[in-house]
């Protein structure tokens, strides 16, 4: 059932480049099996953390195919599909490879600004041509306008194929009206690695991370914990972790957590303009923590 293939920790996945900007294949590999034997409970590909918006169509086929290949079926696969246009995500759902898909991760229209009504409609269009469940994903940080709870149960309540949200709001008291009034089974994924383990604590069924990208093992072991009420183990971790996420998102995401990844040898510090790799003063910093960490 999607209610336990999607609880725990999901990890938005980098999408490493060469040196000439082109896709690395093998460090995509390696990170791969980097967060599979880190612990984490699925993968998330061509989320906003995989540089979606300067991927080529036929890149991102190429990413969706090859993620299924080295997957292997280990763990559950999301494909992320999301844009503003409501008629380009209809056609892209009906094309997609989502045959081995466990769902879809579809963020909220961005730039445009829509109403709540609009949000609704957008949704409500993509549930019905989706052959997989749709997780919401409100991120408002991103695309300029907030979900509201309201939006995201009436999402929950009457569109059939909606199972999920991942929400990124930051506003705790949102995220408790959505755990508290959704329907049985509708899953509430956190979007925000630096509050997932008080989330859970007030019902979140987990995280699609981007720092599990790195923290392979101690960000799965955190959540388990926290899932299971073991929070004397969870807030441990956290802690240990925590300035690493203040590093991780002070300049920019992905340019954080490919810093990281760079530091551990599975990607290359390569960006597609406008993003652009973190200061060197960050670099350092960052070599810092990860010392400190050993």
């Amino acid at each position: 059932m999607l209610q336990e293939q999607l609880r725990g920790t999901g990890v938005a996945l980098v999408t490493p480049f060469a040196t000439n900007e082109a896709i690395d294949w093998n460090a995509l590999e390696r990170l791969i099996d980097h967060v599979i034997t880190g612990g984490v409970d699925y993968v998330v590909t061509l989320g906003t953390t995989g540089e979606t918006p300067t991927l080529s169509s036929e890149e991102k086929l190429d990413l969706i195919k090859f993620t299924f290949e080295k997957v292997n079926k280990r763990v559950p696969v999301v494909v992320g599909v999301g844009d503003y246009d409501t008629r380009d995500v209809v056609k892209r759902l009906e094309s997609c490879p989502l045959d081995e898909a466990a769902a879809v991760l579809s963020v909220a229209p961005y730039y445009s600004k829509p109403t709540q009504e609009g949000i609704f409609q957008h949704y409500k269009a993509i549930a019905a041509a989706s052959p997989k469940p749709i997780i919401l994903y409100n991120v408002p940080g991103r695309t300029g306008r907030n979900m509201t709870a309201e939006t995201t149960l009436r999402l929950a309540h009457e569109v059939e194929n909606i199972a999920a949200m991942k929400e990124a709001s930051g506003d705790m008291a949102q995220c408790m009206q959505i755990i508290r009034d959704k329907p049985e089974g509708f899953l509430v994924i956190s979007g925000d690695d630096g509050v997932a383990m008080p989330q859970i604590a007030c019902g979140m069924d987990g995280v699609i991370s981007v720092a599990a990208n790195y923290f392979a093992k101690d960000f799965p072991a955190m959540v388990k914990a926290a899932l299971a009420g073991d929070f004397v183990t969870a807030r441990s971790l956290h802690y240990r972790m925590l300035q690493g996420f203040d590093l991780m998102f002070a300049e920019n995401n992905p340019a954080g957590v490919k810093a990281f990844l760079h530091e551990a040898g599975i990607v290359e510090n390569v960006f597609r303009l406008p993003v652009l790799p973190v200061t060197d003063g960050l670099q350092q910093l960052i070599k810092s923590y990860i010392s400190s960490l050993k």
